[in-house]
């Protein structure tokens, strides 16, 4: 076994061994310096803004690679393969990034670990999947998540639901009269186009948007949104997922659109004037993501959503940049 093999290995074991700010903040330092000499595009972003890596003694100091390298580059430790990969949504191959994903079992790790974390283990849980654009184009990290937790499940009644609303709203009405644990889990246009159609009065029913609006409909404020939802499933919050391709770890929010990370996983909020350096909580700018799972492609991550952290392991989600390109993130071209 080769050193880095070694100290992957070691990493591995320690991400989702994290019980305390600490044993985070000295994780991340050794996965940034591991990443520094495994991954050649990152270490190329390092040295290009000139960072002293003598000087990267605190979380704050380490250096996030911007999101858009993942449409433009491929991001992974050198002399590995991917076993697969997962690409965002696009209208074309050029706009669509890539994130080439080296141990499969790495992201069953995260996920799992994460939905145990905010809910319980997925058996005895019957979830039901409505999420028509993923399910239309391959490679979505998101439809390979919710595959797996649905065999995890055992559940019968479990599946994925393309536009057949009338059989979703059956099934619905059936698993509330057997008084089953579900969870239903949209993207936000589809559970949209679902609550115009139907409505049902199930209190212990939990919802779950992924987001997803784009393109398919008016765009809609989260309260407003909410809201429809709220009513038409008869339940009192609805929880959200936060992630994306070029993650390996999920965030979610139980309610009022409050996302919480599991302990592997940190929010840091970069100045939108100077995205090189961090704000306070409480104050908005662009998000960066230490997404410590992430080990053998960028753990550390600039994205073009905006934000702001509220307290601790919390965030919200504000939006998005106006511009597909986020200022100060287009600084190399290699």
């Amino acid at each position: 076994m080769s050193a880095a093999d070694h100290t992957y290995n070691l990493l591995k074991e320690k991400i989702f061994e994290i019980d305390s700010p600490a044993a985070f903040e000295s994780t991340a330092l050794e996965v940034f310096y591991f990443q520094y000499r495994e991954i050649p595009i990152y270490r190329q972003w390092v040295d290009y803004l000139g960072v002293d890596l003598h000087k990267v003694q605190h979380l704050e100091q380490i250096p996030f690679l911007p999101i858009r390298f993942f449409k433009e580059h491929k991001v992974l430790r050198r002399n590995m393969e991917a076993q697969i990969v997962f690409s965002s949504s696009g209208t074309t191959s050029a706009n669509r990034s890539k994130h080439y994903v080296a141990e499969i079992e790495l992201y069953r790790q995260a996920f799992f670990t994460a939905f145990r974390y905010f809910y319980s283990p997925p058996e005895g849980l019957v979830i039901l999947a409505l999420l028509p654009s993923y399910l239309e184009r391959e490679g979505s990290s998101l439809i390979f998540m919710v595959e797996e937790l649905i065999k995890a499940s055992g559940k019968k009644a479990s599946g994925f639901y393309l536009n057949e609303h009338r059989q979703l709203y059956d099934m619905l009405m059936q698993l509330k009269e057997s008084k089953s644990r579900v969870l239903l889990l949209g993207v936000s246009f589809g559970l949209l186009d679902f609550a115009e159609e139907f409505s049902i009065d199930f209190p212990d029913l939990i919802v779950m948007e992924t987001g997803g609006m784009k393109g398919r409909r008016k765009e809609m404020v989260r309260e407003e949104l909410h809201r429809i939802y709220c009513d038409a499933f008869g339940v009192q919050n609805i929880h959200s997922e936060y992630g994306m391709t070029e993650l390996l770890s999920q965030a979610y929010s139980r309610g009022k659109g409050v996302f919480e990370t599991p302990p592997w996983m940190q929010i840091l909020i970069r100045d939108t004037n100077d995205p090189l350096s961090l704000v306070p909580q409480g104050r908005s700018g662009g998000v960066n993501i230490i997404d410590l799972a992430n080990l053998n492609s960028c753990a550390f991550i600039a994205t073009q959503d905006v934000g702001k952290i509220t307290g601790k392991n919390r965030f919200e989600i504000l939006g998005r940049f106006d511009h597909s390109d986020v200022r100060g993130c287009n600084l190399l071209v290699v």
